[in-house]
């Protein structure tokens, strides 16, 4: 992920360092040349061994204070603005090229300016440093995640007869099937039970789809016929699962393009009859900026509360992920990270940024 980020913040930060010794080694050329005549003039026969011995103990701790000034020029510095000017424009460019969106790169270079110019850092260290501020700076765009178990198990216990409604949504292709019946396959592993809504009543197959991984899964499956109402759907399973005390229902829904407003309109009418505790939009981490327009349509349609990218496996760059959760502002919760059912991995922020290479 974020191909080369790690070789350029290395370049920069060895260019910066060799931009700040040099003038330093040529400023202190004739004070340690200055030193050295003093010396010479101090040591001169002429002079009394008394006043040799005074002149010593007087210039003793001019000479420490100068060594110990120098050696701290030599060994911190600061980055100017004129310097992050220089090497930002490459970091903007690297961001765009890794399908970070462009508000986002902005932000970035606003946030890492703030955090490391005119801050002073050890020469050894600028690398590590600007690494570490770019990190803190990413991590602090993203949304910490919440835990879906705990308030699938909080309204369970508030109201035994009440079961959590998760609605997922997302456009054609991004694998919202698959990952319904992961997240089935998590909680079944958290010991919640759930029972699925296939309120795709458009798509061909999507019902018996639906019904093989509930087979493969022990998971009950709750559909009509082609063409009927997606909200009557979700509404039976609602049904189903306070009748049967199911802790959990996962509605899906037909692949719905973001820019077809008749399509939204039927997002919007299973939203306000199901009335989900948590709407979760599933994209794909390799789609770059169409995943972010897609989000925020969603999100405007229905309001969005958490993220799911699948096919992360694949991601060779990673900004999709981080552009999608800072443009609505709302959580990454997991990342599909293969076919299997146990390919789900909850988002974890550190882990996200270690593998950008920071």
């Amino acid at each position: 992920m974020f191909k080369f980020l790690k070789e350029k913040i290395a370049s920069w930060a060895k260019k910066i360092s060799k931009d700040k010794s040099e003038p330093e080694k040529a400023e202190s050329m004739p004070k340690s040349g200055k030193i050295k005549e003093e010396k010479i003039k101090r040591e001169k026969p002429e002079k009394s061994e008394k006043l040799k011995e005074t002149e010593d103990i007087e210039t003793k701790p001019e000479k420490e204070s100068f060594f110990k000034k120098l050696a701290g020029k030599i060994s911190k510095t600061t980055i100017s603005d004129e310097e992050f000017d220089s090497y930002s424009e490459d970091l903007q460019n690297l961001l765009l090229e890794n399908n970070v969106a462009y508000e986002v790169a902005e932000k970035i270079i606003l946030e890492l300016r703030k955090r490391i110019i005119g801050k002073e850092i050890l020469k050894k260290e600028i690398e590590s440093d600007i690494r570490d501020s770019l990190r803190d700076t990413i991590e602090g765009l993203l949304i910490e995640p919440f835990d879906i178990v705990s308030r699938i198990t909080a309204k369970n216990l508030a109201n035994k007869n009440e079961p959590y409604v998760i609605l997922f949504v997302g456009i054609n292709g991004t694998g919202k099937t698959t990952t319904i019946a992961k997240i089935a396959h998590y909680l079944k592993g958290k010991n919640i039970s759930s029972v699925v809504a296939a309120a795709d009543t458009f798509r061909a197959a999507s019902i018996e789809q639906l019904k093989k991984h509930g087979e493969k899964l022990g998971v009950k499956i709750i559909s009509q016929q082609y063409g009927a109402d997606p909200a009557a759907v979700g509404f039976d399973a609602i049904s189903y699962a306070k009748k049967n005390h199911i802790n959990c229902v996962l509605i899906d829904t037909a692949g719905r393009m973001h820019t077809a407003k008749n399509l939204m309109k039927e997002i919007e009418k299973i939203s306000n009859v199901c009335k989900p505790d948590l709407k979760l939009f599933i994209g794909e981490s390799i789609t770059g900026n169409d995943s972010v327009e897609q989000a925020k349509s969603f999100n405007f349609a229905i309001g969005i509360q958490g993220i799911i990218l699948a096919k992360a496996d694949v991601d060779e760059k990673g900004g999709t992920a981080l552009s999608v959760g800072y443009a609505i502002k709302k959580p990454i919760l997991f990342l599909g990270t293969g076919q299997e059912y146990d390919k789900l991995e909850p988002f974890d922020k550190r882990k996200f940024t270690e593998k950008l290479g920071l």
